[in-house]
């Protein structure tokens, strides 16, 4: 997998997505509460693997499209974390 530049935050894609759905719309069909969805599309809240799930359901896309949304945008935020050296293990 290849690192993106600043990636958004798959809320952000799930907007686009969402299209001219409301929110309360979008989240009684994803069997979700609206507030739930408001995190989530406000970037607040994380896409867990059942959210994953909901989504490919409801778009007809994969649970793996926005779980890598997820784990893309988790690996660049925590690769901007300043850490100590890490020694690499031999053999």
């Amino acid at each position: 997998m290849s690192r993106m530049h600043n990636p958004p935050h798959p809320g952000a894609v799930l907007k686009e997505y969402l299209g001219d759905l409301t929110l309360k719309e979008a989240a009684a069909g994803l069997l979700i509460s609206r507030s739930t969805l408001q995190r989530i599309v406000t970037g607040a809240a994380k896409i867990s693997p059942d959210m994953a799930y909901r989504l490919s359901a409801a778009f007809g896309t994969s649970p793996e499209l926005w779980a890598g949304m997820q784990l893309r945008y988790d690996l660049y935020l925590a690769g901007k974390v300043p850490r100590r050296k890490i020694k690499r293990f031999t053999a």
